[in-house]
């Protein structure tokens, strides 16, 4: 027999900051909120030991503990946390619709709006060294984690604006920044190529590629090999952060939600609304220019507002028309 499809008022797709402050909000307003966590329980925040920059904890919280808490406080309010993956969605196009997602290719729920929170992706080397490293030394986020390399030495991997902005702010922290750039030029604009040249502690090395990360329980070393000559060299560095970009996890929304060229889900205004009414993103699956816990934790906040007025709005119309 076939199980019956279930409806809710708000759906919560992903967990992490954005996913679960939503959940908190979307509780509190009495939109019974259900939110299925996706593949990454907690998202990118369970891979990172240290959180030194989130509002409310002055000695700092280590990642896990503090996306167990979010979900705690979230279910404190009514909030139904699931495990689980979506893997087909049909959004309405129409104000007031039915949105239908399929979890984990059987259940089917219905929904009257819906919070995308499924978050970004951190591209990494691949190479076995560094994944061993990955919370021991090597990183994704030079803002988050940078401050814990005050007065080292420090390699970052990347050639565009990015890895350009965060070598400029290891610069002004760290003793000394290695810039490893994979072909002859960097692809960042001349506005941040000059304010990378100008930092006498930054050195670039051109057509460079990470070989190895050195180091048992923490990064100790880099040997990194020359792709024209081949030579290798070893730099001892106590941090290595990688620059080379994030992918959105928004895959699955592809066709129905309008998306730039890398797959960040199109918000209108300064609202989390996509395209599809009653259909709203929070989070770094929308947010390619700050990617932080606490500004993804403001995005979920809005989502569940805008969540809540647009059902006001929709239940409104009805009365109206009856």
């Amino acid at each position: 027999m076939a199980e019956k499809i279930e409806r809710v008022k708000t759906l919560i797709v992903g967990s992490g900051p954005a996913g679960y402050t939503a959940a908190i909000y979307a509780s509190r307003a009495d939109l019974k909120p259900v939110l299925y966590t996706g593949m990454e329980p907690g998202g990118q925040l369970t891979t990172t030991t240290e959180v030194d920059n989130f509002p409310g904890y002055p000695e700092g919280i280590d990642g896990p503990t503090m996306m167990v808490q979010l979900q705690q406080q979230a279910e404190r309010f009514g909030t139904d946390v699931r495990i689980g993956l979506v893997t087909g969605v049909e959004l309405s196009d129409d104000i007031g619709g039915i949105h239908k997602l399929t979890i984990d290719n059987s259940k089917e729920i219905e929904a009257e709006t819906v919070i995308i929170s499924t978050g970004a992706s951190a591209k990494y080397l691949n190479i076995p060294s560094e994944q061993r490293l990955r919370g021991g030394g090597v990183s994704a986020c030079a803002v988050c984690d940078g401050f814990f390399y005050k007065g080292q030495d420090v390699a970052i991997v990347g050639a565009g604006d990015t890895a350009a902005e965060e070598a400029s702010y290891l610069a002004n922290i760290c003793n000394k920044v290695t810039m490893l750039v994979r072909k002859d030029y960097m692809r960042a604009s001349k506005a941040m190529q000059h304010r990378v040249n100008s930092l006498e502690n930054i050195e670039i090395k051109y057509n460079t590629e990470v070989d190895e990360v050195l180091g048992d329980q923490v990064v100790e070393g880099l040997r990194v090999v020359n792709n024209q000559t081949g030579e290798k060299e070893d730099i001892s560095i106590t941090g290595l952060f990688i620059a080379i970009g994030h992918k959105p996890n928004t895959d699955i929304f592809k066709g129905q939600l309008d998306m730039d060229e890398t797959g960040y889900i199109i918000t209108k205004g300064k609202s989390t609304k996509t395209n599809r009414p009653g259909v709203f993103a929070s989070g770094d699956a929308q947010d390619k220019e700050y990617r932080q816990a606490v500004t993804a934790a403001g995005t979920g906040c809005m989502a569940a507002l805008d969540a809540e007025r647009y059902l006001a709005t929709v239940e409104t119309e009805k009365e109206v028309v009856s």
